[in-house]
């Protein structure tokens, strides 16, 4: 019975956003997006799509997103958004980065992403237009796919951080005390296996296309080149995600190198407490601000 009425609720959710849907006009972006999909398709095999597409997609994504992050640092005026303004990048540190980050692109997560055509083949997931999801699926796809993935972070990435095994594997991300967004894939090789793991989760239970594989690539890599930006910018559009975690709850993370071990949302740390010193932190913060004024 409960099962059912899910399912009602679903489809009676699915029903009103479609009509709502009907009512949107015409993405001028949606016929040239069609023609070029097409010309993909009639250019290129499904290995090379799944493959060499999907190396495109986040290489091009992820130096794209950085460079936000990166350019702060050479304006003045963002500066006062820092959040460790104490620690300011260094070029020694981000040229340290950038070699390691090349490494596990291409040697750790680009053999990975050599089985993304089997996969694809395997549950048979269309490539074609006409199987295209609408624009509201694929969201609701990705919000899925990133519940899924906050829920394997926080529990693997709290592992990661016992006494017994941090020095091995989880030590070499907590490099930079101070992070910044190029920063959010260098970690140990075997980090980038177990942390990964959660993100392929989630296109096992919800892909019925390859563009979602492409799409939640460019969101994941969204929220956590964010997180670990260093900057806590006013009037960031991922903040209007529920229970979004965010660039200062992260941070403080890597600043005591405790709690807060959530990738994308709060209520993980909520449920166990891992976010109470960072409570305490933001109260102790606020009474300062409020002395300030006065």
């Amino acid at each position: 019975m409960a099962t059912n009425d899910s399912i009602n609720i679903l489809n009676s959710a699915y029903l009103a956003v479609e009509y709502i849907d009907s009512f949107l006009p015409v993405n001028p972006l949606q016929q040239p997006f069609k023609n070029a999909w097409n010309y993909m398709l009639d250019n290129y095999t499904k290995f090379q799509i799944a493959t060499w597409g999907s190396l495109i997609v986040h290489e091009v994504s992820y130096f794209l997103l950085c460079v936000p992050g990166f350019v702060f640092q050479f304006i003045p005026y963002m500066q006062k958004y820092k959040i460790q303004q104490d620690k300011p990048e260094t070029w020694e540190k981000q040229w340290k980065c950038f070699k390691t980050l090349l490494f596990n692109h291409f040697f750790i997560q680009l053999p990975l992403i050599c089985g993304t055509y089997y996969f694809t083949e395997y549950f048979n997931i269309p490539y074609e237009w006409a199987e295209m999801p609408r624009w509201y699926v694929l969201v609701a796809q990705c919000f899925g796919c990133a519940v899924i993935e906050d829920a394997w972070h926080y529990f693997l990435h709290r592992l990661l951080h016992h006494k017994r095994i941090y020095k091995y594997i989880h030590k070499v991300h907590h490099e930079f005390v101070s992070p910044f967004g190029m920063q959010a894939e260098y970690a140990h090789p075997l980090e980038t296996l177990i942390l990964g793991a959660g993100f392929f989760i989630g296109i096992v239970v919800f892909c019925n296309h390859v563009i979602l594989l492409w799409a939640w690539v460019i969101c994941r890599l969204m929220e956590t080149i964010d997180v670990h930006s260093g900057y806590d910018v006013p009037l960031n559009p991922l903040h209007l995600v529920p229970f979004y975690a965010g660039a200062r709850f992260h941070d403080f993370h890597h600043m005591n190198f405790i709690g807060n071990y959530a990738s994308t949302f709060t209520w993980w740390d909520r449920i166990f407490g891992t976010d109470s010193q960072f409570i305490a932190y933001k109260e102790k913060e606020k009474k300062q601000q409020l002395l300030a004024k006065k």
